[in-house]
């Protein structure tokens, strides 16, 4: 590898001088790179010795665009089996955020400065904090995925992150809001009166919503083949997309059995009888016996129950009149109130269960969604009296 002054004469008779790095790259093909200053030829040559050596360097003309390194990553996710629903955010996140500001940029141009760049120009541009989360996640999916073609060396997202550590994730935590009861999760009247209120075709669904904490998703693609009524269980093994297309849960830990109280045992064994049938042999189908439309559910199934058993709030039209709405908008919030039934059953008159069970009930793929999602619903824990106990136990008597 050399470094070498050039000097020329341009047109108008000015004369020009740079500098060249000449040197052969990992496959041998001599590369020519060219700098106004020494220094950064310095620089340049010093990097590119190491990469040549370690066999991971990439010259400027081998590479590809942002663009062309996403679509490469689209393929690879299509080929992977990904969910239709999962690669259509990620070709969102190209097409309406990482193309129109970087597309046209070589990869070996995105450094963390250009990141950074870009994050605060989506926000000027007015993308919430969430989707510039999720943009530079899918950005940093698109270099990793560039590394193993051999197009990039760096992957600028990953090395932000380890700069910045555990602080920023530490401070995202502390600007999320926590689920409270009465705005996120219904309190025990609502849920009674929503209880009281459901009815139709719809009522199966909200009850078993309720009292088993499901997706949405894995309540459209419930079959009847995985509910044991005699035992008292579902067994959750696939779910409904919002292609109408069945397939596994979100993860290992969303397959899981689920105990049925009296109340959902009941109401199925009578929903049994008058459900539609069809090919899927689905608990909560249309009225042709196939995959119900998640908005049917909502708009024709929650909303109307909510309204009609008061959990209900007013606001102003846009014609200026006072309105009554729903005051939950998604089913999510039944698989919250659930979620912090489970956590507090003791206090409930039900037994006590621990957070891994909470964990398992949910199908979450990890004890730390649990936490990071419901931690501040757990009971606080009386140390003092958790040591006597112990000691207790222990010694056989109290000191």
């Amino acid at each position: 590898m050399s470094i070498r002054k050039r000097t020329w004469t341009t047109a108008k008779g000015e004369e020009k001088t740079a500098w060249v790095v000449d040197y052969l790259d990992i496959k041998g093909i001599r590369r020519l790179k060219t700098f106004k200053l020494k220094k950064l030829a310095d620089e340049f040559s010093s990097i590119a010795k190491v990469e040549v050596r370690e066999g991971v360097h990439v010259a400027d003309s081998a590479t590809v665009t942002v663009a062309e390194a996403g679509a490469l990553w689209l393929a690879k996710c299509d080929s992977a089996g990904l969910e239709r629903s999962t690669v259509d955010q990620y070709r969102q996140h190209l097409n309406l955020h990482i193309k129109p500001m970087i597309g046209a940029v070589k990869l070996s141009k995105i450094t963390v400065p250009a990141v950074r760049a870009l994050q605060d120009e989506l926000r000027e541009n007015d993308r919430s904090s969430a989707m510039i989360k999720r943009v530079t996640v899918s950005l940093g999916s698109i270099l990793s995925d560039a590394q193993e073609r051999g197009l990039v060396v760096r992957n600028a997202v990953h090395e932000m992150s380890k700069r910045r550590g555990n602080g920023a994730s530490k401070a995202e935590k502390r600007q999320k809001a926590r689920l409270r009861y009465g705005v996120d999760i219904p309190t025990m009247p609502e849920i009674r009166a929503i209880l009281e209120a459901a009815g139709g075709r719809y009522r199966p669904f909200l009850v078993t919503a309720i009292f088993t904490g499901m997706r949405a998703s894995e309540l459209r693609g419930l079959s009847w083949a995985d509910v044991d009524l005699g035992k008292g269980v579902i067994h959750v093994r696939q779910r409904a997309d919002a292609y109408h297309t069945i397939g596994m849960p979100k993860s290992d830990a969303g397959q899981r059995t689920i105990p049925l109280t009296p109340m959902v045992v009941n109401t199925l064994k009578e929903w049994k009888l008058a459900c539609p049938k069809g090919d899927l042999r689905l608990v909560f189908p249309n009225g042709e016996g196939n995959i119900e439309w998640h908005q049917n559910i909502i708009k024709r199934g929650l909303w109307p129950t909510l309204i009609q058993a008061g959990v209900t709030v007013e606001h102003i039209g846009a014609d200026g009149q006072a309105k009554v709405s729903a005051k939950y908008t998604g089913l999510h919030a039944l698989r919250h109130w659930f979620a912090s039934w489970c956590i507090n059953s003791k206090a409930d008159g039900g037994l006590e269960l621990s957070p891994k069970a909470v964990q398992a009930r949910m199908g979450h793929s990890s004890i730390q969604v649990t936490y990071d999602t419901y931690g501040h619903l757990f009971p606080a824990l009386d140390e003092a009296e958790s040591l006597r106990a112990a000691e207790l136990a222990l010694l056989g008597t109290s000191s």
